[in-house]
């Protein structure tokens, strides 16, 4: 059986990987070098300098693609470097249409940085397609969308969107962080580019950071592949090897997060003092059949607001806890909770955050993989 014809679990540790040629490594080496010998100028073994290419993230590259069901894969030194190279896709004047519900980062790229050299952001619900449509203009180059989005898990039919777009023969690029490949393949429901933040799910345990993009289009691997070299926000190959091998297990850590993700979201909806849980599972959730069929399983994100909550209810609340722990990120082995309107969406100004309901008392979950007991547990001491 050809490795590309593998079901997921066995893509996860196989995927886009040979044993290491020199003396049959299983696992790849860490390849700590910036350079390589050339026996003649122009002439060497496939690597001459490290910031073009090392074996190591080649690796990690080819894993991430496999997973994606892409061709190419480009690894960076964090998702933001990854947005960042995608971004450089465009030229002055250009238009991106991009998710309302964008995480914070995101939109500090687009408004603070890309808006300064000509380019355009327009942002979208992205539920009605014929509002989507006629967004777009001669202008119009990208659209850039998260599904479920950061922090409302709202949930964007991707299928759909790429029908407009290449209707329109627009890009379409999906941070797909938040599902990860074991949940949703954007490129095979028609994106041409997904991101990750690999530093999340991916490499899983909260000790790197990393970003990926994948592409199935050789030409437009070669744009990447270009700007990759060019501008040099790449990973470092110790990055590289710690990542491939949280992806090993990715498939093994999702289901764990999916299903203490379900016990938890029940668990606050059912919560006396909680008033709104966000969670794609729920059946009322907006475009909840959407999520069913374009994903695999719901994850372990969700965000909530306590009863009557403000501001200084949900610190309150975030500082009682003590398993979750208050921090920045999300996807590790570890169960983190964080307030999005003062640390991953402190840069959207409040006006526009509460419009698309990051409201001050929002909380945002990131479920872990421990005994899903101790969990509630923590959860009803901070409640109560």
């Amino acid at each position: 059986m050809s490795k590309k014809e593998l079901k997921f679990n066995s893509k996860a540790i196989h995927g886009g990987q040979q044993p290491e040629k020199g003396y049959g490594a299983v696992m790849p080496p860490i390849y700590q070098t910036s350079t390589y010998a050339q026996s003649t100028p122009g002439e060497h073994k496939g690597y001459e300098y490290s910031r073009v290419s090392n074996p190591t993230r080649t690796a990690l590259e080819n894993a991430v693609a496999s997973l994606e069901n892409g061709s190419y894969g480009m690894a960076f030194g964090s998702g933001m470097a990854a947005i960042d190279a995608a971004m450089k896709l465009l030229s002055p004047g250009d238009e991106v249409i991009c998710t309302s519900d964008l995480y914070g980062g995101s939109y500090r790229l687009f408004k603070q940085v890309y808006e300064k050299y000509g380019i355009k952001f327009l942002f979208s619900g992205m539920l009605d397609m014929e509002e989507l449509e006629a967004q777009i203009t001669h202008n119009t180059k990208l659209v850039w969308l998260e599904t479920p989005t950061n922090p409302m898990m709202n949930i964007i039919d991707i299928e759909a969107v790429a029908k407009v777009t290449q209707k329109h023969q627009v890009l379409l690029g999906v941070d797909n962080t938040f599902a990860t490949p074991y949940l949703q393949r954007p490129l095979d429901l028609g994106a041409d580019i997904v991101m990750h933040s690999a530093t999340k799910y991916l490499a899983g345990h909260s000790d790197v950071v990393v970003g990926a993009l994948v592409v199935k289009d050789e030409k437009l691997a070669e744009q990447l592949y270009f700007i990759q070299k060019s501008s040099g926000a790449i990973c470092g190959p110790m990055d590289s090897f710690l990542t491939l091998r949280g992806i090993k297990t990715l498939h093994v850590r999702m289901q764990r997060h999916c299903e203490n993700g379900e016990v938890i979201a029940n668990f606050l909806k059912n919560h006396p003092n909680i008033d709104k849980v966000y969670w794609p599972g729920f059946e009322d959730h907006p475009n909840h059949k959407i999520a069913k069929q374009q994903m695999d399983g719901y994850g372990g994100m969700i965000s909530f607001v306590p009863k009557g909550g403000d501001y200084a209810e949900a610190i309150k609340i975030v500082e009682k806890l003590e398993i979750f722990t208050l921090a920045e990120s999300l996807g590790g082995v570890e169960s983190l909770v964080g307030h999005p309107a003062s640390m991953s969406h402190g840069s959207v100004p409040k006006e526009e955050r509460e419009k698309n309901g990051v409201v001050d008392a929002l909380i945002r979950l990131s479920v872990g993989i421990e005994d899903v007991d101790d969990l509630i547990a923590d959860l009803e001491q901070a409640l109560n």
